[in-house]
């Protein structure tokens, strides 16, 4: 969708625009740059796309990952230990959207950003031809230079929501997000888990209170009737370590499969309402 005041076009929002014009809403894939390899890292994010993924969410392996879980926290960890920098990561964005037009949003931690230098970061991610950045740990009010930066190259930037979260900050994740504002269906850690939190329901709830219109669910989602469950409610479901443990467990083959599973989930809700 295009903002009127900068004539930036965001394929994020436009893509869930489309798919809840259809009835239900976005799948979003979560999956770490240089896992197993880099090269199998990009084939993977290609396979998840072409296999019904709607929006690619490319994950930066961090030293310290406070927020993710088990899985995914053993697969960041053996691609630095593969020698991963973060250069790796523009070239893995640029590999990806030379093949599929769907969209890729990097996610990392704040400081690699920082160390790098934030315009730079911002240049090089859209050269690449990057959507965006999620930033699960700067929050909305001290992220002024990344709002200038990510303003003046045209990128998404995608802040974090939790049950937690103030009213004033929802508001704040709300006006300040663009392609969408990440709803944490869960107090934690990510991972797979058997039931996705009640809790979910209530803040997306709030969250359009806020006056959200793209609030899509993360953490803890991992099969296709909890796809179905979050959009019932929220703009998309986010899911990461049940993707990432079956490209450990199988491979590409075997994480291209999953991701067509989820995204036929999907479909049935787009095509139950």
């Amino acid at each position: 969708m295009t903002n009127a005041s900068t004539g930036y076009t965001s394929t994020v929002e436009t893509t869930i625009a489309a798919r809840r014009a259809a009835g239900g809403g976005a799948l979003i894939g979560y999956l770490p740059v240089g896992f197993p390899t880099l090269t199998e890292s990009i084939d993977a994010a290609v396979a998840i796309a072409t296999s019904g993924v709607d929006i690619l969410e490319l994950g930066l392996p961090y030293s310290d990952p406070v927020m993710d879980g088990p899985v995914i926290q053993a697969a960041t960890q053996q691609a630095l230990a593969n020698g991963f920098r973060l250069r790796h990561g523009f070239e893995a964005v640029a590999a990806i959207t030379g093949q599929v037009d769907t969209p890729v949003l990097m996610m990392t931690y704040w400081n690699p950003v920082l160390q790098y230098g934030v315009d730079r970061f911002a240049d090089d991610l859209a050269a690449a031809g990057g959507a965006g950045l999620i930033t699960p740990d700067l929050i909305p009010d001290d992220a002024q230079t990344w709002l200038d930066a990510s303003e003046r190259a045209g990128l998404d930037r995608v802040f974090l929501a939790a049950p937690s979260s103030s009213d004033e900050r929802l508001v704040q994740a709300v006006t300040r997000s663009r392609g969408f504002v990440y709803a944490v269906s869960t107090m934690g850690i990510t991972g797979a888990r058997s039931d996705v939190d009640s809790a979910a329901r209530v803040l997306v709830t709030r969250l359009r209170e806020a006056g959200s219109v793209n609030a899509c669910v993360g953490l803890g989602i991992s099969t296709p009737a909890q796809v179905r469950e979050v959009l019932e409610y929220a703009d998309g479901a986010i899911v990461g370590s049940a993707l990432v443990k079956s490209l450990s467990v199988g491979g590409v083959d075997a994480v291209a499969t999953l991701a067509a599973e989820l995204a036929a989930g999907a479909r049935d809700i787009r095509a139950a309402v």
